[in-house]
């Protein structure tokens, strides 16, 4: 029999379905052999007489997983797929019951103790009822939540969000508030080519028009700063006058020196230097 998937391979008997059957008789609903692995559909009333043989008679001795799956379309719109191993015969079996809203599955904790928190964790997504087991509540949402999270019916977003106010000091519930909504993705690769336009691809379809070239300012001609009259020096009155007088006279002005004053003495007159000081003096005697 060839394995479609990637999880290990157990050892294969032949003739295993069909002993199986002749054990459970009216119990099993049908027996198949689906991707290297044996499904067993069992009535729901007989799950516990079902299970017991299988660990008994064959030797499944571990309860691995209880899990569910909800088809909403069908009357008995849950099924609760029991997970067994064998370790002596290394070989793995899956059995199936279906079951409504209202109608309870009976508890296989008194096969397997381990079932307790199974049949929770089934209980608190798809809301299947579990009659026998005497700590049914939910495992993995709060105890206030509502609804069943696993449920087709149930949004993905959900009805509240659960947060830690800094101001209440405790986790508060509020409703669900999305940024952005939920984004539908269709994986298709755009490099080998998609049934749709994608997002900014209509604008190839029409290139825009040219745009014209925007007009050079006329280059100004550069006019030379002069102060013409006196006026154009916007320094006052007094520096108009002095500016407008001849260059000579202000000259002659400038190079005056100040009269001294206490804070600023006259300067000593230099010295004169020595006749033989850097200079060229008489010529020594008997030269």
């Amino acid at each position: 029999m060839t394995v479609l998937h990637s999880a290990p391979r157990f050892v294969a008997e032949d003739g295993l379905v069909d002993r199986i059957t002749a054990a459970l008789g009216a119990q099993l609903v049908a027996a198949r052999e689906e991707y290297g692995e044996t499904v067993l559909d069992v009535q729901r009333d007989g799950i516990v007489a079902a299970l017991t043989t299988l660990r008994d008679a064959f030797a499944y001795q571990q309860l691995m997983e209880i899990a569910g799956a909800d088809y909403p379309a069908r009357a008995e719109r849950f099924e609760v797929v029991y997970m067994l191993l064998s370790v002596t015969r290394n070989h793995r079996v899956i059995v199936k019951v279906r079951a409504a809203e209202d109608t309870p599955v009976p508890s296989v904790t008194g096969i397997w103790p381990n079932a307790g928190w199974l049949e929770r964790e089934v209980f608190d997504m798809y809301g299947v009822i579990f009659a026998g087991n005497t700590d049914l509540r939910r495992i993995l949402t709060d105890y206030g939540f509502e609804g069943h999270p696993f449920r087709k019916d149930f949004p993905l977003t959900g009805y509240v969000e659960l947060r830690y106010s800094e101001e209440d000091k405790r986790v508060v519930y509020e409703p669900v508030k999305l940024a952005q909504d939920l984004r539908t993705f269709d994986f298709m690769s755009p490099w080998e080519g998609t049934d749709y336009v994608l997002p900014g691809d209509e604008k190839a379809a029409t290139p825009p028009a040219p745009v014209a070239p925007a007009p050079v300012p006329a280059a100004k001609a550069e006019v030379p700063k002069t102060t013409d009259k006196p006026a154009d020096t916007a320094a006052g009155d007094k520096a108009s006058a002095e500016a407008a007088k001849p260059a000579r006279v202000r000259k002659s002005k400038a190079v005056e020196a100040s009269a001294p004053t206490e804070a600023r003495p006259a300067r000593k007159p230099r010295a004169k230097k020595a006749a033989g000081e850097g200079g060229q003096g008489p010529a020594p005697e008997g030269s």
